[in-house]
């Protein structure tokens, strides 16, 4: 598995670190190759242009951007905001399963699409 990087958005990338914080703290736990990161939304652009992350995590303070978000980057890049229990617990290991999980199913969406394209003609 290659090093995978999960980037968590909020308004200013403050409360995000600390939940980046404890999912690197799993990531490291299981020896899982993952870099967890937290900015502030209005670098997103810069930050997917540079350094274009496997998943896209919200803060759900920031939950009225995620249409905007996924328009622009979820045909590439999974998008989702983070289930408010989980933030408020701080529950990283549950948040660092839900972004795995999500980068997962890209993968296969991808595999899929590319499947059927290869099966046609």
């Amino acid at each position: 598995m290659s090093k995978k990087k999960v980037y968590l958005f909020c308004s200013a990338g403050m409360s995000t670190s600390m939940m980046a914080a404890k999912m690197q703290d799993a990531a490291d736990a299981y020896n899982l190759p993952v870099t967890v990161g937290a900015y502030s939304t209005s670098d997103i652009d810069k930050i997917v242009e540079t350094d274009t992350p496997d998943c896209i995590l919200l803060g759900p303070q920031a939950r009225f951007l995620y249409r905007g978000i996924a328009d622009r980057f979820g045909d590439r890049i999974p998008v989702s905001v983070i289930d408010s229990r989980d933030y408020g617990a701080l529950n990283g290991e549950r948040v660092l399963k839900q972004a795995l999980l999500l980068i997962r199913q890209k993968k296969e969406e991808r595999e899929r699409s590319q499947g059927q394209g290869e099966g046609q003609g």
